[in-house]
Protein backbone atom coordinates (compact mmCIF):
# COMPACT_ATOMS: atom_id res chain seq x y z
CA UNK A 1 0.00 0.00 0.00
CA UNK A 2 1.34 3.66 -0.89
CA UNK A 3 0.92 6.80 1.06
CA UNK A 4 -1.57 7.96 -1.39
CA UNK A 5 -3.72 4.85 -1.20
CA UNK A 6 -3.29 4.77 2.69
CA UNK A 7 -5.17 8.42 3.10
CA UNK A 8 -7.66 7.43 0.56
CA UNK A 9 -8.46 4.09 2.47
CA UNK A 10 -8.81 6.06 5.44
CA UNK A 11 -10.63 8.88 4.25
CA UNK A 12 -13.28 6.02 2.86
CA UNK A 13 -14.60 5.36 6.07
CA UNK A 14 -16.10 8.54 6.42
CA UNK A 15 -18.94 6.51 4.94
CA UNK A 16 -19.47 5.10 8.58
CA UNK A 17 -19.74 8.49 10.30
CA UNK A 18 -19.66 8.72 14.02
CA UNK A 19 -20.81 6.20 15.90
CA UNK A 20 -20.90 6.74 19.77
CA UNK A 21 -19.55 4.24 22.11
CA UNK A 22 -16.59 1.57 23.12
CA UNK A 23 -18.05 -1.58 21.38
CA UNK A 24 -16.91 -1.37 17.89
CA UNK A 25 -13.08 -0.24 19.36
CA UNK A 26 -13.40 -3.00 22.38
CA UNK A 27 -13.33 -5.41 19.31
CA UNK A 28 -10.64 -3.48 17.18
CA UNK A 29 -8.40 -3.26 20.38
CA UNK A 30 -8.92 -6.81 20.93
CA UNK A 31 -7.45 -8.18 17.58
CA UNK A 32 -4.63 -6.16 18.48
CA UNK A 33 -3.91 -7.53 21.93
CA UNK A 34 -5.27 -4.04 23.27
CA UNK A 35 -2.26 -2.35 23.19
CA UNK A 36 -3.74 0.86 25.10
CA UNK A 37 -3.58 -1.25 28.26
CA UNK A 38 0.40 -0.90 28.33
CA UNK A 39 0.26 2.70 27.95
CA UNK A 40 0.16 5.86 29.98
CA UNK A 41 -2.38 8.45 29.54
CA UNK A 42 -2.45 12.53 30.21
CA UNK A 43 -6.37 11.79 28.76
CA UNK A 44 -7.82 15.62 27.82
CA UNK A 45 -11.64 16.35 26.71
CA UNK A 46 -13.68 19.75 26.88
CA UNK A 47 -15.05 21.92 24.15
CA UNK A 48 -11.75 24.87 23.22
CA UNK A 49 -8.40 24.44 23.95
CA UNK A 50 -7.61 20.75 24.08
CA UNK A 51 -5.20 20.93 21.50
CA UNK A 52 -3.54 23.70 22.92
CA UNK A 53 -3.20 22.03 26.34
CA UNK A 54 -2.15 19.23 24.63
CA UNK A 55 0.59 20.56 22.70
CA UNK A 56 2.02 22.54 26.00
CA UNK A 57 2.09 19.78 27.86
CA UNK A 58 3.64 17.35 25.48
CA UNK A 59 6.21 19.64 24.12
CA UNK A 60 7.07 19.85 28.14
CA UNK A 61 7.60 16.67 29.08
CA UNK A 62 9.48 15.88 25.57
CA UNK A 63 11.50 18.27 26.56
CA UNK A 64 11.83 16.14 30.41
CA UNK A 65 13.58 13.81 28.31
CA UNK A 66 10.29 11.33 27.57
CA UNK A 67 9.13 9.47 25.08
CA UNK A 68 5.98 11.07 24.52
CA UNK A 69 2.96 10.04 22.21
CA UNK A 70 0.65 12.38 21.14
CA UNK A 71 -3.02 12.07 19.64
CA UNK A 72 -5.00 15.15 17.62
CA UNK A 73 -7.61 15.89 15.22
CA UNK A 74 -8.32 17.92 13.46
CA UNK A 75 -5.40 18.29 11.40
CA UNK A 76 -4.10 21.37 9.58
CA UNK A 77 -1.28 20.68 6.98
CA UNK A 78 -1.38 16.57 6.44
CA UNK A 79 -2.93 13.51 7.55
CA UNK A 80 0.11 12.61 9.82
CA UNK A 81 -0.08 14.79 12.15
CA UNK A 82 -2.54 12.74 14.16
CA UNK A 83 -0.28 10.53 15.41
CA UNK A 84 3.05 11.72 16.30
CA UNK A 85 5.97 11.16 18.58
CA UNK A 86 7.99 13.64 20.31
CA UNK A 87 6.07 16.20 17.73
CA UNK A 88 7.22 14.03 14.56
CA UNK A 89 4.70 13.10 12.87
CA UNK A 90 4.11 9.25 11.88
CA UNK A 91 6.32 8.15 8.95
CA UNK A 92 4.94 7.62 5.51
CA UNK A 93 5.63 4.28 5.44
CA UNK A 94 4.94 3.12 9.09
CA UNK A 95 1.71 4.73 8.53
CA UNK A 96 1.11 2.91 5.20
CA UNK A 97 2.06 -0.51 7.39
CA UNK A 98 -0.64 0.12 10.21
CA UNK A 99 -3.30 1.28 7.40
CA UNK A 100 -3.01 -2.44 5.86
CA UNK A 101 -3.33 -4.11 9.37
CA UNK A 102 -6.80 -2.32 10.22
CA UNK A 103 -7.67 -2.74 6.89
CA UNK A 104 -7.86 -6.68 7.32
CA UNK A 105 -8.93 -6.87 10.74
CA UNK A 106 -11.69 -4.31 9.96
CA UNK A 107 -12.59 -7.20 6.97
CA UNK A 108 -12.45 -9.75 9.54
CA UNK A 109 -14.89 -7.99 12.19
CA UNK A 110 -17.30 -7.46 9.67
CA UNK A 111 -16.71 -10.91 8.17
CA UNK A 112 -17.77 -12.00 11.89
CA UNK A 113 -20.89 -10.04 11.74
CA UNK A 114 -19.69 -6.64 13.71
CA UNK A 115 -20.49 -3.55 12.32
CA UNK A 116 -16.92 -1.77 10.24
CA UNK A 117 -15.40 0.47 12.50
CA UNK A 118 -15.79 4.26 12.19
CA UNK A 119 -12.51 6.19 11.01
CA UNK A 120 -12.01 7.65 14.23
CA UNK A 121 -11.90 4.37 15.75
CA UNK A 122 -9.65 2.92 13.60
CA UNK A 123 -7.45 5.86 13.78
CA UNK A 124 -7.47 5.70 17.58
CA UNK A 125 -6.28 1.74 17.64
CA UNK A 126 -3.98 2.27 14.80
CA UNK A 127 -2.26 5.25 17.49
CA UNK A 128 -2.77 3.03 20.28
CA UNK A 129 -0.48 -0.12 18.52
CA UNK A 130 1.82 2.60 17.04
CA UNK A 131 2.71 3.81 20.07
CA UNK A 132 3.20 0.34 21.99
CA UNK A 133 5.54 -0.48 19.42
CA UNK A 134 7.38 2.25 20.03
CA UNK A 135 7.83 2.33 23.47
CA UNK A 136 6.20 5.56 24.30
CA UNK A 137 6.61 6.31 28.15
CA UNK A 138 3.52 8.77 27.78
CA UNK A 139 0.77 9.36 25.29
CA UNK A 140 -0.97 12.72 25.81
CA UNK A 141 -4.19 12.62 24.09
CA UNK A 142 -7.24 14.61 23.17
CA UNK A 143 -11.06 13.23 22.65
CA UNK A 144 -12.42 13.45 19.54
CA UNK A 145 -15.78 15.38 20.81
CA UNK A 146 -17.20 13.63 24.09
CA UNK A 147 -15.95 11.90 26.41
CA UNK A 148 -17.81 8.80 28.25
CA UNK A 149 -18.58 7.48 24.83
CA UNK A 150 -15.78 9.04 22.86
CA UNK A 151 -13.26 6.17 21.51
CA UNK A 152 -10.70 7.10 23.25
CA UNK A 153 -12.06 6.13 26.66
CA UNK A 154 -11.39 2.66 26.15
CA UNK A 155 -8.08 3.38 27.71
CA UNK A 156 -7.79 2.61 31.51
CA UNK A 157 -4.29 3.65 32.65
CA UNK A 158 -4.89 7.43 32.67
CA UNK A 159 -2.87 9.25 34.67
CA UNK A 160 -4.24 13.02 34.45
CA UNK A 161 -7.56 14.02 33.24
CA UNK A 162 -7.97 17.10 32.12
CA UNK A 163 -11.11 19.30 31.26
CA UNK A 164 -10.55 22.14 29.12
CA UNK A 165 -13.35 25.04 28.83
CA UNK A 166 -16.85 23.30 28.37
CA UNK A 167 -19.62 24.78 26.18
CA UNK A 168 -21.97 24.23 24.01
CA UNK A 169 -21.04 22.04 21.20
CA UNK A 170 -21.93 18.57 19.13
CA UNK A 171 -25.63 19.18 21.01
CA UNK A 172 -27.04 16.44 18.50
CA UNK A 173 -24.21 14.04 20.26
CA UNK A 174 -23.46 15.43 23.50
CA UNK A 175 -27.11 16.49 24.84
CA UNK A 176 -29.35 19.84 24.60
CA UNK A 177 -28.04 21.52 28.20
CA UNK A 178 -24.47 22.26 29.65
CA UNK A 179 -25.07 20.20 32.70
CA UNK A 180 -25.74 17.13 29.66
CA UNK A 181 -22.57 18.08 27.79
CA UNK A 182 -20.00 17.98 31.43
CA UNK A 183 -21.63 14.76 32.56
CA UNK A 184 -20.75 13.26 28.74
CA UNK A 185 -16.94 14.95 28.67
CA UNK A 186 -16.41 14.27 33.06
CA UNK A 187 -16.71 10.56 31.57
CA UNK A 188 -13.40 10.38 31.27
CA UNK A 189 -12.31 10.69 35.20
CA UNK A 190 -11.40 7.07 36.36
CA UNK A 191 -10.25 5.63 39.35
CA UNK A 192 -6.74 6.43 40.21
CA UNK A 193 -6.55 9.54 38.27
CA UNK A 194 -5.62 13.03 38.89
CA UNK A 195 -8.66 15.64 37.94
CA UNK A 196 -7.24 19.07 36.81
CA UNK A 197 -10.02 20.95 35.24
CA UNK A 198 -9.90 24.88 34.26
CA UNK A 199 -12.65 27.56 35.57
CA UNK A 200 -15.84 26.60 34.83
CA UNK A 201 -19.52 27.30 34.69
CA UNK A 202 -20.94 26.51 37.94
CA UNK A 203 -22.85 23.83 36.61
CA UNK A 204 -20.30 22.30 34.87
CA UNK A 205 -17.89 22.45 37.83
CA UNK A 206 -20.37 20.68 39.76
CA UNK A 207 -20.32 17.65 37.49
CA UNK A 208 -16.57 17.68 37.49
CA UNK A 209 -16.79 17.54 41.15
CA UNK A 210 -19.58 14.87 41.32
CA UNK A 211 -17.47 12.49 39.19
CA UNK A 212 -14.36 13.24 40.72
CA UNK A 213 -15.71 12.36 44.25
CA UNK A 214 -17.54 8.92 43.06
CA UNK A 215 -13.76 8.05 42.38
CA UNK A 216 -12.06 9.01 45.19
CA UNK A 217 -9.68 11.09 43.55
CA UNK A 218 -7.97 14.33 43.33
CA UNK A 219 -8.87 17.12 41.86
CA UNK A 220 -7.37 20.40 41.04
CA UNK A 221 -8.79 23.90 39.44
CA UNK A 222 -6.78 25.65 37.13
CA UNK A 223 -7.26 29.78 38.09
CA UNK A 224 -5.79 32.28 35.75
CA UNK A 225 -6.76 34.84 37.71
CA UNK A 226 -3.47 33.34 39.89
CA UNK A 227 -1.57 34.58 37.11
CA UNK A 228 0.26 37.46 37.75
CA UNK A 229 2.12 40.22 35.71
CA UNK A 230 0.89 39.34 32.78
CA UNK A 231 2.45 40.96 29.69
CA UNK A 232 0.43 40.30 26.82
CA UNK A 233 1.54 40.06 23.35
CA UNK A 234 1.04 38.53 19.96
CA UNK A 235 4.32 37.35 19.82
CA UNK A 236 5.43 36.71 23.13
CA UNK A 237 3.23 36.44 26.48
CA UNK A 238 4.95 36.12 29.57
CA UNK A 239 3.39 35.81 33.37
CA UNK A 240 4.07 34.69 37.15
CA UNK A 241 2.40 31.34 38.52
CA UNK A 242 3.12 30.46 41.92
CA UNK A 243 7.15 29.85 42.28
CA UNK A 244 7.58 30.09 38.52
CA UNK A 245 8.76 34.25 37.29
CA UNK A 246 8.68 35.46 33.99
CA UNK A 247 6.97 32.11 32.37
CA UNK A 248 7.02 32.43 28.41
CA UNK A 249 5.09 31.46 25.94
CA UNK A 250 4.91 32.16 21.88
CA UNK A 251 0.99 31.58 21.13
CA UNK A 252 -0.99 34.32 21.14
CA UNK A 253 -4.54 34.96 22.11
CA UNK A 254 -5.43 36.33 25.56
CA UNK A 255 -7.17 32.71 26.48
CA UNK A 256 -3.37 31.21 25.83
CA UNK A 257 -2.43 32.10 30.03
CA UNK A 258 -5.49 29.98 30.58
CA UNK A 259 -4.50 27.19 28.74
CA UNK A 260 -0.83 27.41 29.59
CA UNK A 261 -1.83 27.68 33.70
CA UNK A 262 -4.00 24.66 32.76
CA UNK A 263 -0.90 22.64 31.29
CA UNK A 264 1.15 23.51 34.20
CA UNK A 265 -1.41 22.52 36.71
CA UNK A 266 -1.18 19.24 34.54
CA UNK A 267 2.42 19.20 35.09
CA UNK A 268 2.48 19.26 38.66
CA UNK A 269 -0.01 16.52 39.00
CA UNK A 270 1.88 14.52 36.93
CA UNK A 271 4.88 15.68 38.99
CA UNK A 272 2.99 14.21 42.46
CA UNK A 273 2.82 11.31 40.69
CA UNK A 274 6.37 10.36 40.45
CA UNK A 275 7.25 11.75 36.96
CA UNK A 276 10.63 14.01 37.29
CA UNK A 277 9.71 17.38 35.42
CA UNK A 278 12.19 20.24 36.29
CA UNK A 279 11.71 23.53 36.20
CA UNK A 280 13.77 24.40 33.11
CA UNK A 281 11.78 21.56 30.85
CA UNK A 282 8.75 23.73 31.96
CA UNK A 283 9.90 26.99 30.94
CA UNK A 284 11.53 25.59 27.84
CA UNK A 285 8.56 23.20 26.78
CA UNK A 286 6.04 26.61 27.49
CA UNK A 287 8.21 29.07 25.38
CA UNK A 288 8.89 26.10 22.55
CA UNK A 289 4.95 25.03 22.32
CA UNK A 290 3.32 25.78 18.69
CA UNK A 291 0.28 24.90 17.78
CA UNK A 292 -0.89 26.19 13.72
CA UNK A 293 -4.29 27.89 13.98
CA UNK A 294 -5.03 29.27 16.84
CA UNK A 295 -4.79 33.07 16.70
CA UNK A 296 -1.25 32.83 14.76
CA UNK A 297 -0.42 35.67 13.01
CA UNK A 298 0.96 34.91 9.58
CA UNK A 299 2.05 38.09 8.59
CA UNK A 300 2.53 41.66 9.51
CA UNK A 301 2.19 45.20 7.25
CA UNK A 302 -0.83 44.22 7.48
CA UNK A 303 -1.15 41.65 10.26
CA UNK A 304 -2.64 38.52 8.90
CA UNK A 305 -4.22 36.55 12.02
CA UNK A 306 -5.77 32.63 11.42
CA UNK A 307 -7.68 31.37 14.06
CA UNK A 308 -9.92 27.98 14.00
CA UNK A 309 -12.72 29.41 16.05
CA UNK A 310 -15.83 27.23 15.37
CA UNK A 311 -18.45 26.94 17.98
CA UNK A 312 -20.04 30.29 20.38
CA UNK A 313 -17.38 29.48 23.19
CA UNK A 314 -14.11 30.11 20.62
CA UNK A 315 -16.21 33.06 18.47
CA UNK A 316 -16.44 34.68 22.99
CA UNK A 317 -12.61 34.09 22.86
CA UNK A 318 -11.86 35.63 19.75
CA UNK A 319 -13.71 38.37 19.99
CA UNK A 320 -12.48 38.96 23.28
CA UNK A 321 -8.58 38.81 21.48
CA UNK A 322 -9.35 41.12 18.95
CA UNK A 323 -11.17 43.81 21.14
CA UNK A 324 -7.86 43.44 23.19
CA UNK A 325 -5.06 43.26 20.55
CA UNK A 326 -6.43 45.41 18.21
CA UNK A 327 -8.60 48.13 19.14
CA UNK A 328 -9.56 51.00 17.05
CA UNK A 329 -8.05 48.83 13.97
CA UNK A 330 -9.55 48.67 10.63
CA UNK A 331 -10.51 44.65 10.22
CA UNK A 332 -11.15 42.85 7.51
CA UNK A 333 -12.32 38.99 8.16
CA UNK A 334 -12.66 35.48 5.76
CA UNK A 335 -15.03 33.58 7.25
CA UNK A 336 -15.99 30.22 6.59
CA UNK A 337 -18.49 27.90 9.28
CA UNK A 338 -19.95 24.20 9.06
CA UNK A 339 -23.76 24.18 8.33
CA UNK A 340 -23.56 21.53 11.79
CA UNK A 341 -21.81 24.81 13.85
CA UNK A 342 -23.87 27.89 15.48
CA UNK A 343 -23.11 30.10 12.48
CA UNK A 344 -25.53 32.33 13.64
CA UNK A 345 -24.32 32.72 17.12
CA UNK A 346 -20.74 33.20 15.53
CA UNK A 347 -21.75 35.73 13.35
CA UNK A 348 -23.31 37.80 15.99
CA UNK A 349 -20.50 38.15 18.15
CA UNK A 350 -17.77 38.39 15.93
CA UNK A 351 -19.71 40.84 12.94
CA UNK A 352 -19.27 43.96 14.92
CA UNK A 353 -15.45 44.45 14.50
CA UNK A 354 -15.28 44.03 10.83
CA UNK A 355 -15.37 46.75 8.40
CA UNK A 356 -15.46 43.96 5.50
CA UNK A 357 -16.05 40.40 5.61
CA UNK A 358 -15.66 37.82 3.59
CA UNK A 359 -17.41 34.73 3.36
CA UNK A 360 -15.56 31.35 1.39
CA UNK A 361 -16.89 27.65 1.67
CA UNK A 362 -14.68 25.21 3.58
CA UNK A 363 -13.37 22.33 2.31
CA UNK A 364 -15.57 19.69 3.72
CA UNK A 365 -18.44 19.14 0.61
CA UNK A 366 -20.51 17.42 3.20
CA UNK A 367 -20.78 19.56 5.99
CA UNK A 368 -20.23 23.30 4.22
CA UNK A 369 -21.96 26.23 4.33
CA UNK A 370 -21.35 28.00 1.04
CA UNK A 371 -19.81 31.28 0.71
CA UNK A 372 -23.45 32.77 -0.72
CA UNK A 373 -25.48 31.34 2.13
CA UNK A 374 -22.88 32.65 4.66
CA UNK A 375 -22.48 35.97 3.21
CA UNK A 376 -26.34 36.15 3.30
CA UNK A 377 -26.96 35.39 6.78
CA UNK A 378 -24.00 37.65 7.73
CA UNK A 379 -25.83 40.56 5.57
CA UNK A 380 -28.93 40.29 8.19
CA UNK A 381 -26.60 42.33 10.50
CA UNK A 382 -23.80 43.61 8.38
CA UNK A 383 -23.82 45.54 5.28
CA UNK A 384 -20.42 45.05 3.90
CA UNK A 385 -20.53 41.37 3.08
CA UNK A 386 -19.20 39.66 -0.50
CA UNK A 387 -19.46 36.24 -0.97
CA UNK A 388 -16.09 34.89 -2.55
CA UNK A 389 -15.15 31.85 -4.92
CA UNK A 390 -12.51 30.42 -3.57
CA UNK A 391 -9.77 30.71 -0.79
CA UNK A 392 -7.20 31.84 -3.02
CA UNK A 393 -9.05 34.24 -4.11
CA UNK A 394 -10.28 36.00 -0.43
CA UNK A 395 -7.04 36.23 0.41
CA UNK A 396 -6.07 38.38 -2.76
CA UNK A 397 -8.95 40.60 -2.26
CA UNK A 398 -8.55 40.66 1.88
CA UNK A 399 -4.55 41.85 1.07
CA UNK A 400 -6.03 44.27 -1.80
CA UNK A 401 -8.45 46.03 0.76
CA UNK A 402 -6.32 46.22 3.61
CA UNK A 403 -3.48 49.18 4.35
CA UNK A 404 -0.25 47.88 5.79
CA UNK A 405 -1.97 49.12 9.44
CA UNK A 406 -5.06 47.26 8.74
CA UNK A 407 -5.87 43.82 10.33
CA UNK A 408 -6.85 40.17 8.09
CA UNK A 409 -8.40 37.70 10.19
CA UNK A 410 -9.47 34.38 8.74
CA UNK A 411 -12.11 31.99 11.29
CA UNK A 412 -14.88 29.79 11.44
CA UNK A 413 -13.47 26.28 10.80
CA UNK A 414 -9.83 24.46 11.61
CA UNK A 415 -10.74 22.74 7.94
CA UNK A 416 -9.43 24.96 5.39
CA UNK A 417 -6.57 26.74 7.92
CA UNK A 418 -3.96 24.50 6.36
CA UNK A 419 -4.76 25.76 3.02
CA UNK A 420 -4.99 28.96 4.50
CA UNK A 421 -1.72 29.42 6.01
CA UNK A 422 0.19 27.79 2.70
CA UNK A 423 -1.40 30.61 0.33
CA UNK A 424 -0.26 33.15 2.59
CA UNK A 425 3.83 31.98 3.10
CA UNK A 426 3.64 31.63 -0.93
CA UNK A 427 2.03 34.79 -1.35
CA UNK A 428 4.94 36.14 1.24
CA UNK A 429 8.18 33.91 -0.66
Amino acid sequence: MKYTEAVEYMESLSSYGIVPGLENITNLCEKLGNPQNDLQFVHIAGTNGKGSVLSYVSTILKTAGYKVGRYVSPTIFEYRERIQINNRSITKKALCEYVERMKIICEELVAEGNPHPTPFEVETVMAFAYFKDQGCELVVMETGMGGRQDATNIIKNTLVAVLVSISMDHMQFLGKSLTAIATEKAGIIKKGCHVVTALQEPEVLQVIEKQAGAFSVPMTVAKVENAKKVRFGLEKQRFDYGQWKNLEITLAGKHQIANAVLAIEVVQALQQKGYSISEKALRTGLKETQWPGRFTVLSKKPYFVVDGAHNEDAAKKLADSIEFYFTNKRIIYIMGILRDKEYEKIIELTHGYADQILTVATPNQARTLSAYELATEVAKVHANVTAVDSLEEAVEIAYLLAGKDDIIIAFGSLSFTGKLMNIVEKRKA
